[in-house]
């Protein structure tokens, strides 16, 4: 049987793995765009719009920070204690045409080392966690033109 893949949060990036994106929310008052996405009112406070509309955001964008992340953080964390823990790196882009900073995971393989401020990176497609049954899929950040 085929495992489900299920977004980790519904509606914050696309299925489509030949133009994976993420969406944000822009304002058409004020063309404000936000990350993540808000379907009540414009986050702008000289705004106070009410009519929002989904827009891709741009694939690529510059390094603004990168951590990586070694330990098991505690409660209330959500994690399985029964697997081990696996280190991942936590990356802040620049967003190109926005200029706005969006935090996600780099890509399987990816750490600091290959990310230093201004490297310019791309939005993948990208796996949370796995089990039998499903698959939680998220994005991951990957430097342009890395083969990883």
């Amino acid at each position: 049987m085929a495992q489900e893949r299920i977004p980790v949060v519904e509606g914050w990036f696309t299925g489509d793995p030949t133009d994976f994106r993420l969406l944000g929310t822009r304002c058409r008052s004020c063309g404000s765009v936000f990350f993540p996405r808000r379907d009540d009112c414009c986050r702008n406070p000289a705004c106070g719009g009410t009519e929002l509309e989904e827009t891709p955001l741009s694939r690529r964008g510059r390094v603004w920070s990168c951590t990586d992340v070694r330990y098991r953080p505690p409660a209330p964390y959500a994690s399985d204690p029964g697997r081990p823990w696996e280190p991942y790196t936590l990356v802040a882009v620049e967003l190109a045409a926005e200029r706005m900073v969006v935090l996600g995971q780099a890509a399987p393989g990816v750490g600091p080392a290959e990310l230093a401020v201004g490297t310019e990176v791309e939005v993948v497609p990208g796996v949370l966690n796995e089990d039998d049954e499903h698959i939680w899929t998220t994005w991951h950040w990957r430097p342009v033109g890395g083969a990883r």
